[in-house]
């Protein structure tokens, strides 16, 4: 499986490069209140509203700031063609593609539900880095609107 790979808080992260819709700058998003604080908000992309989550707070971690490196993967989940759900993740830079067959070795995912968005742990060129499901990512907390499918707004 091909990955796309950026850093979070120092560390490398990768998500199915399968899954992956496009990478952007870092884009303004509308904050929106009572949500928890790793999600930023929403922001516009090709005329839909798309929840953007702060990867260093979920995985919580100690987020720098942002700079001109940092960047929004935009990931569909559970892609098929009559659900087309898209979330922005705010990620400190974007590596490179490589492939899970690069791995010289892995672990299993943690068996733990309330991190159930960290899956294998791989040791790809000599770096550490874990898979994020990102199916996984919103959770039981997200307020229910945010996590449906994108609609266009009505004319």
């Amino acid at each position: 499986m091909q990955l796309l790979t950026f850093t979070v808080g120092g560390e490398t992260y990768a998500v199915e490069s399968r899954r992956v819709v496009e990478v952007l700058p870092l884009v303004q998003a509308r904050p929106i209140p009572q949500t928890p604080p790793w999600i930023r908000g929403v922001f516009t992309y090709r005329g839909t509203l798309v929840p953007l989550l702060d990867l260093a707070v979920r995985l919580g971690v100690r987020a720098p700031a942002d700079r001109l490196s940092t960047r929004v993967i935009v990931v569909e989940l559970r892609p098929a063609e009559d659900d087309r759900r898209r979330l922005g993740l705010v990620a400190e830079d974007v590596i490179s593609i490589c492939s899970d067959e690069d791995a010289v070795t892995s672990l299993p995912p943690l068996d733990a539900a309330r991190a159930a968005y960290l899956g294998r742990l791989l040791l790809i060129d000599g770096c550490t880095t874990q898979l994020l499901e990102i199916d996984a990512l919103p959770a039981d907390d997200v307020p229910s609107g945010l996590d449906s499918s994108p609609k266009p707004a009505s004319p």
